[in-house]
């Protein structure tokens, strides 16, 4: 497997499970209807009144989606390396650019029956960009080791032989 594509998947499968995580911290509510409410994005209000099926696909459009973001992110640490070697500053911008494409984009665009929209509060506001900050962290730190790792054996192979 290429280490732009193990990288993203690590890091998606991480990113998108420590956000499961946080919007549940966040909202106070059990991680299991965060799952319902991500899968509402497909199945709008239905969503709400399945069970561990249901639950089961939140989980895997959580990890796709996570996949495809770390995957947009990771290709292009590879590259622009400097993504990657200043992890801490362009986690966080990515962080925020994930906040916005994923509140005023994303979520728009489905079928969810919970648009956040401009109609966040200040808390919230915080708070979600919180998370989406350390998504970002969590994406571009693990583009830093595996892309840093994988530059190194390819000089280091290229200079063996």
């Amino acid at each position: 497997m290429s280490p732009v594509l193990k990288c993203s998947v690590y890091a998606g499968l991480i990113a998108g499970t420590v956000d499961i995580a946080a919007a549940s911290l966040i909202n106070t509510i059990n991680p299991l209807l965060v799952l319902l409410a991500i899968a509402s994005g497909l199945l709008g209000k239905a969503a709400f009144h399945g069970g561990g099926g249901v639950m089961v696909l939140g989980l895997v459009l959580q990890w796709v989606m996570s996949i495809i973001i770390a995957g947009i992110f990771t290709l292009a640490a590879a590259r622009i390396p400097t993504l990657a070697r200043r992890w801490v500053l362009f986690g966080a911008l990515y962080g925020v650019v994930v906040f916005i494409v994923m509140n005023f984009v994303v979520v728009p665009l489905s079928v969810a029956p919970l648009k956040p929209g401009w109609a966040f509060s200040a808390m919230s506001t915080v708070t979600n960009l919180a998370a989406m900050l350390v998504f970002g962290w969590i994406v571009a730190f693990v583009a830093n080791r595996f892309l840093a790792a994988a530059s190194v054996r390819t000089t280091g192979a290229a200079a063996i032989s």
